[in-house]
């Protein structure tokens, strides 16, 4: 089958129309004519095995590893992401509102702080395809920030016996930390050492786990576990375990306007509040910040950052998003869900309490848009929204936003 890809929609598909309906392109490029295998999955027809006819003139002409799914100039994909965000909220919030202008990467390349791999079996390093889990050998990221570059090309002559490596760095510091997946961690203790000698700040081993990465037994072996980066007007600790932003330069940006954006005054809760990054940073506009976690690591992290930089009223409290109506009603609720946005719980919660205003941070514009739309209609108005680029090259695009109480 033959199509002309029209627009680029969410999961990094592009769009095409033929007389037998939608067409999903994973490969194609909106104005670019392509070709492929029609496959039928879950309702929807999709193009596999594509073939590119005919290119668009602004294609990125170097190499890039098989997760830059958008490999186009970089000028050229920031108008496709901030699209992406303007018709969720369109179609799926039914919220007529303008965007503030998309805020680009500070670096386009050379950005990623966190990074992981599996072990080719022929050796080197390798993508595991999402969808098919087939191994495709890498010999350069160039998506990677400068610590990391440096660990990657001396992982790849390597013959470590694990599965896969995982990597987090530090712009910060220059330092990375290297996460060793599978295998014995008593025979990985002596290239543990090793590799900090090379210049690894620490080593931890993990346990496979078919729960997700670092969900597993989790074992240091050498060296530190943990690094300290910048985010923007903030400082604070990132590991191996848990998440943190892989663009911390982009993040910085990001937290940055957030904290401008609201009132600060009496309490405010920060949901899915990971290490508290924002809880940390708003503490001194606040009589009491409430930071809200499931991760233990996170946590942890989080209340050592809190005596560090000395923000008394912050509490850290171990718990899911839904556990929110025990803490009662705060005038400012922080928001940085996963891709599957808000749970109904959370959103009843948003509804009921009727914070003064709710401060939205999304990964996933769908999600996002039908969280707002709710909000919206629950008696909120949308008074900012701005698109953020933390993931060149690829699909990816984070929004920022306030609501306010009607």
């Amino acid at each position: 089958m033959k199509v002309l890809v029209e627009k680029l929609v969410p999961g990094g598909y592009g769009l095409a129309r033929t007389a037998e309906g939608a067409v999903l392109v994973k490969g194609g490029l909106p104005g670019e004519e392509v070709e492929g295998r029609p496959v039928r999955r879950k309702g929807a027809l999709f193009l596999e095995e594509v073939r590119v006819l005919r290119p668009r003139p602004d294609r990125y002409p170097h190499p890039l590893p098989p997760s830059a799914d958008l490999p186009l100039r970089y000028e050229a994909q920031l108008p496709l992401k901030e699209a992406l965000v303007a018709e969720a909220l369109e179609r799926i919030a039914k919220v007529a509102f303008p965007l503030s202008p998309i805020r680009p990467s500070p670096r386009p390349l050379g950005y990623r702080t966190a990074a992981q791999y599996a072990r080719h079996p022929l050796g080197g390093l390798a993508y595991r395809l999402p969808e098919s889990q087939e191994l495709v050998r890498v010999e350069e990221d160039p998506l990677l920030a400068e610590p990391l570059a440096w660990a990657f090309a001396l992982l790849k002559t390597w013959p470590l016996p694990v599965e896969e490596v995982a990597l987090r760095g530090s712009l910060l510091q220059g330092k990375v930390l290297l996460g060793l997946i599978g295998g014995s961690p008593e025979a990985l203790k002596r290239p543990a050492k090793a590799l900090v000698k090379e210049g690894f700040a620490g080593v931890v081993w993990a346990e496979p786990s078919p729960k997700g990465r670092f969900r597993g037994r989790v074992r240091p072996l050498e060296g530190k576990t943990t690094l300290l980066e910048a985010f923007g007007p903030i400082t604070a600790t990132v590991s191996l375990e848990s998440f943190a932003q892989v663009n911390p330069l982009a993040a910085g940006l990001l937290l940055e306007e957030a904290r401008d954006l609201v009132q600060g005054e009496g309490r405010a809760l920060e949901l899915y509040a990971g290490s508290g990054l924002l809880s940390l940073l708003l503490a001194p506009r606040f009589q009491e910040v409430v930071a809200l976690e499931i991760s233990k690591e996170a946590v942890r992290r989080g209340e050592r950052d809190r005596a560090r930089l000395g923000a008394e009223n912050v509490r850290f409290h171990r718990g899911d998003a839904r556990e929110a109506p025990r803490f009662g009603r705060f005038d400012l609720v922080v928001l940085d869900p996963p891709r599957a946005g808000l749970s109904p719980e959370v959103r009843a919660y948003l509804l009921q309490s009727r914070p003064q205003e709710v401060l939205y941070m999304a990964c996933d514009p769908a999600t996002w848009a039908r969280d707002v739309g709710e909000l919206v209609r629950g008696g909120y108005q949308l008074t900012f929204a701005r698109p953020y680029d933390f993931f060149p090259f690829t699909h990816h695009v984070e929004v920022l936003s306030l609501l306010r109480l009607g």
